[in-house]
């Protein structure tokens, strides 16, 4: 082989070496800890009140606890969803982190008195994730109750506006309980739930999990959902793993299935491995009318 043809067989490996070096930098550590988006989708649902326009601001998966997601970072997110706006914000579950990778934990009481600062017309209010029921329910309720932030287990409010109400109902997870390999008992209650809604009333659903959503009726407006994370990598449309049993079909985004529409957030913080790819922290706001 020729001095010039080693050369660049050597060249070749520093680069490949140097950018997979650069990539797995920025997946584990500045996609996840330095990055905030806000994504925006603009839906025009059926059976919504005519006339009526409703900006909802989604925080999902937040899972805070240090490195990724110190108290600081909660609080630079609570303030860039109120500079938003939003008419109303939805807490869509998975408030503390459980990895292995933890530097500080952080108990749902400080992250709560900061989400307690999120302000919007229609209120604040929020679900809880698999997350909150496997490692200790009780310690989120109460952050919910000290705060006086609504929590909605499969639960129902009216919302006042100036076309007529819309209900907000929130469902418990789905894989509450793990009874085995893969195996989960749920509390989500949603026929039970929507009996309580008028017929005909505009609906929108919180439910942690967006495998729910093969279960949602035509009268639901607007499904909206978060665990998935986008899969925390996710190239070109497509999560190699996604905590979905329905993989990408409900990985991440607004999806539309028989005139029924969900949007999945790609949510803030990290679960299992310390890495986002493709798929970074994100407010979503949602514009509905």
């Amino acid at each position: 082989m020729s001095r010039v043809s080693r050369r660049a067989v050597l060249k070749g490996v520093a680069g490949l070496f140097g950018a997979s070096i650069a990539t797995a930098a920025y997946g584990m550590w500045i996609e996840p800890a330095w990055r905030l988006d806000v994504t925006e989708y603009r839906i025009a649902p059926p059976r919504w009140p005519h006339g009526l326009t409703m900006r909802v601001a989604l925080i999902a998966d937040l899972h805070a606890g240090a490195p990724f997601m110190p108290i600081g970072r909660v609080a630079e997110i609570v303030a860039r969803t109120n500079a938003l706006k939003p008419d109303l914000i939805l807490l869509l579950g998975d408030y503390r982190a459980d990895h292995l990778f933890l530097t500080r934990r952080i108990e749902p009481a400080e992250t709560f008195a900061q989400l307690a600062r999120l302000a919007a017309p229609l209120g604040v209010y929020g679900i809880l994730g698999n997350h909150d029921y496997w490692h200790g329910v009780e310690p989120f309720r109460a952050a919910f109750a000290e705060t006086g932030i609504p929590l909605l287990e499969n639960g129902v409010v009216a919302l006042a506006t100036p076309q007529g109400p819309v209900h907000l109902i929130g469902t418990a997870s789905m894989i509450a309980v793990p009874i085995g390999w893969r195996r989960f008992r749920g509390y989500d209650d949603l026929p039970g739930t929507l009996a309580r809604v008028p017929d005909g009333a505009p609906v929108i659903l919180a439910a942690h999990e967006p495998d729910l959503f093969v279960k949602v009726p035509q009268r639901v407006s607007v499904t909206v959902s978060g665990h998935t994370h986008g899969g925390q990598v996710r190239l070109f449309g497509y999560s190699p793993q996604v905590p979905s049993g329905y993989r990408n079909r409900f990985a991440y985004g607004h999806v539309v299935e028989e005139g029924r529409h969900l949007v999945v957030s790609g949510g803030l913080g990290i679960s299992m491995l310390p890495v986002r790819l493709g798929v970074p922290p994100e407010i979503v706001l949602l514009t509905l009318g």
